[in-house]
């Protein structure tokens, strides 16, 4: 079998505070997502969301259930968008060819099966999972990193000049919403002045970050902020009681993905800078 899963139980916010450096890394922080020739996948109890990765080299990889979802295939009561950070790959949605670049995105709907395979196994694509329940089914899209809803914001002054893509802006889903900031050069700072929204988690993918370039990724509730030590590739989970920002020792860019009540990007609970702790 070529997957390989986990889970990870929601968390309370009093609970969180009280959690050493170890605590929280075991249970917000995801690593080794991207292994040679595997599918790995965290089963969360935030909105149920799973975050994996796929990384097919000669041979392709099938994404098939787990245990954890209780369903005879993986997409039977469920939704996905694919993001490849790697190399050119292919997704095979029950049958249908679909190429992926580095940053396109690939929405697949309720009920398909779907596989992996990498155009070089030298330089393999590395596709980011993000899959949330889903109630009805919505067509398979591709939305290459042109397509995307693009919004330019921040400034040098303020390091945070970055560049935000809204993949699922333009299509349907259930409830998943996904897109990738890109930070531009010199500037670290990722949503800041912060903000949390009661009504979907969220979870950050961080990339394009050098070896030895960390994210100091910060969470919690405004009053009881903790911060979390990223480095490349790795992800964090967000519950819906947190804030969720990020200062970088360079710039870097990063996939955001939300799932709850709502699909409404602008739909957030600013915190004021002056009731941050």
């Amino acid at each position: 079998m070529s997957i390989e899963s986990t889970s990870r139980f929601a968390i309370d916010p009093s609970a969180a505070a009280a959690m050493g450096t170890d605590e929280l890394r075991h249970h917000f922080h995801i690593g080794n997502l991207f292994e040679p020739g595997r599918i790995s996948v965290t089963y969360t109890h935030y909105d149920r969301m799973i975050v994996g990765g796929a990384v097919p080299g000669r041979d392709p990889l099938t994404l098939e259930t787990i245990k954890s979802i209780g369903t005879s295939s993986f997409l039977e009561r469920r939704e996905l968008v694919v993001v490849n950070v790697g190399g050119e790959g292919t997704v095979l949605v029950s049958g249908e060819q679909h190429r992926l670049g580095t940053r396109d995105m690939l929405y697949v709907g309720l009920g398909e099966e779907v596989a992996f395979s990498s155009t070089s196994a030298d330089r393999p694509a590395k596709f980011y999972l993000l899959c949330a329940p889903a109630h009805r089914k919505c067509p398979t899209r591709l939305i290459t990193l042109d397509m995307a809803k693009r919004l330019d914001l921040g400034g040098q002054e303020t390091s945070n000049e970055r560049s935000i893509y809204q993949f699922t802006t333009s299509i349907e889903t259930c409830q998943l919403v996904v897109g990738m900031t890109q930070l531009a050069k010199g500037s670290v700072w990722n949503t800041m002045p912060a903000h949390v929204h009661d009504r979907r988690m969220e979870a950050y993918l961080y990339f394009d970050l050098a070896e030895t370039a960390r994210v100091f990724h910060f969470m919690g509730e405004p009053s009881e902020t903790r911060h979390i030590i990223m480095a490349n590739e790795e992800a964090v989970l967000s519950p819906a009681w947190s804030i969720h920002s990020g200062c970088g020792t360079s710039n870097y860019a990063f996939i955001w993905a939300m799932a709850g009540d709502n699909v409404d990007y602008t739909d957030v609970d600013p915190v004021a800078m002056g009731d941050m702790r």
